[in-house]
């Protein structure tokens, strides 16, 4: 099948060379390119992409409101997951999106080899969280802010205590088969612990099921 990418980023320079580096890879199709927040929410409801890549920083219409638009809008949302693009020096604006439901992030210098194998891990509906630099942005921002108390810690009681041991380790980075070594059962088993975890938090994929276990308190920065 082929994978639907739209490119939102106010630098014509940039959508050029993504959609060109994207357009010649086998199973994946640029299907348009936006300047702007505002114009990538109505080309996303226009064009249903099965991957949007959002810069943070634009005019009109930043990249976090046009991600909580395009996350909230019926019928784009079953099927869209927006990787953002962004800098050192906006990573706030990155945290944020994860909340709002984007599914990974992505430096604009990474080496094209990192964005094609970005677009198509997000595509199979998987969160980009295995570089460590975004473990770290996330218990960074985690700690300038209470955690625990509230809701977010209240949902935790829905969850049994191995579905909690496995979104305890999926906050600290592990991947699946990580953590079916320690926890010695089929990584398949993990997967059907992390779906149950997704369903009765309401959390739609890995990203916001690691930034939901350290605004619970969960996770503690740091351990």
């Amino acid at each position: 099948m082929t994978t639907r990418v739209i490119i939102v980023d106010d630098q014509a320079m940039v959508r050029a060379g993504f959609a060109a580096l994207l357009s010649a890879q086998d199973g994946l199709e640029v299907v348009g390119e936006a300047p702007d927040g505002e114009e990538g929410v109505a080309l996303c409801r226009r064009t249903h992409p099965d991957v949007v890549l959002m810069d943070v920083r634009m005019p009109k219409m930043d990249g976090l409101e046009a991600t909580r638009r395009i996350l909230s809008s019926p019928g784009v949302a079953d099927r869209t997951r927006v990787l953002m693009l962004t800098t050192f020096d906006i990573d706030d604006y990155v945290y944020e999106a994860l909340r709002a439901g984007a599914s990974g992030f992505l430096l604009k210098d990474a080496p094209p080899a990192d964005l094609i194998s970005a677009v198509h891990v997000v595509a199979a509906g998987d969160a980009l969280l295995a570089p460590s630099v975004t473990r770290r942005l996330i218990a960074e921002f985690a700690q300038r802010r209470p955690a625990g108390g509230g809701k977010p810690a209240l949902r935790l009681n829905a969850l049994t205590d191995r579905e909690t041991e496995v979104l305890t380790l999926v906050a600290r980075g592990n991947s699946n088969a990580e953590i079916a070594g320690q926890l010695f059962v089929a990584e398949q088993t993990v997967k059907t612990h992390l779906s149950r975890v997704f369903t009765k938090l309401d959390l739609r994929d890995r990203a916001q099921a690691v930034v939901f276990a350290y605004e619970s308190g969960l996770v503690t920065p740091g351990e």
